[in-house]
């Protein structure tokens, strides 16, 4: 009898996990689409074992006196690394509660890292160029993306069921600038969802 169990249970382990994927589109409160607004979701199951892996770099370039890309999604534990492809010197650095850091001046063809340890959002500046701005958004979720021009984005294999999906902007007008919400992600096929948020 334990052998019966011990195959079923075995069986039951190699069948592919129920998951679903959840189109979202972000508009503000006019209609427009809101670009890089980050898309999370945590499923009530909890999110699959093992290291999070995105398919884009965990980089941030410094390049015509602007960060590159303006937005960057990675895993907590990751590290970021910061080259400088401007003439200029640069010194990074954030005061986001997440973390506070310096990345002190460094030039040309030169790079900076920084592990990121706490899930949260980090705001970047830079101490010689006020007008550089950009953001890390560290996850604790495999599930995750940022919307593109038209305001959309596609989060694949979502684990099935129950799920809260999280939106956050700099600019969204809430506490830690992000909304949640309810989502019953479906056990395959796809699901599409509009959201609204108002914007600063």
């Amino acid at each position: 009898m334990k052998t019966v169990l011990a195959i079923a249970a075995a069986s039951l382990a190699a069948l592919p996990a129920q998951a679903g994927n959840v189109g979202v589109r972000v508009v503000d409160s006019t209609g427009k689409p809101v670009t890089d607004a980050v898309v999370t979701i945590h499923p009530a199951a909890g999110v699959p074992s093992g290291p999070i892996r995105f398919p884009w770099a965990n980089q941030v370039i410094q390049e015509n006196i602007a960060f590159n890309p303006g937005t960057l999604i990675v895993p907590v534990g990751a590290t970021v690394t910061f080259p400088n492809q401007d003439k200029v010197r640069h010194h990074v650095y954030s005061f986001s509660k997440p973390a506070r850091f310096e990345l002190k001046l460094f030039g040309r063809e030169e790079s900076r890292g920084y592990t990121f340890k706490t899930a949260g959002a980090v705001a970047l500046g830079c101490n010689i160029h006020d007008s550089m701005s950009g953001f890390i958004k560290v996850v604790d979720t495999p599930f995750a993306a940022k919307t593109n021009a038209t305001g959309g984005t596609l989060v694949e294999g979502v684990t099935g069921g129950a799920a809260k999906l999280t939106v956050w902007h700099p600019r969204l007008r809430a506490k830690d600038n992000e909304a949640v919400f309810d989502l019953d992600v479906p056990a395959s096929g796809e699901i599409a969802k509009r959201i609204q948020i108002v914007l600063r």
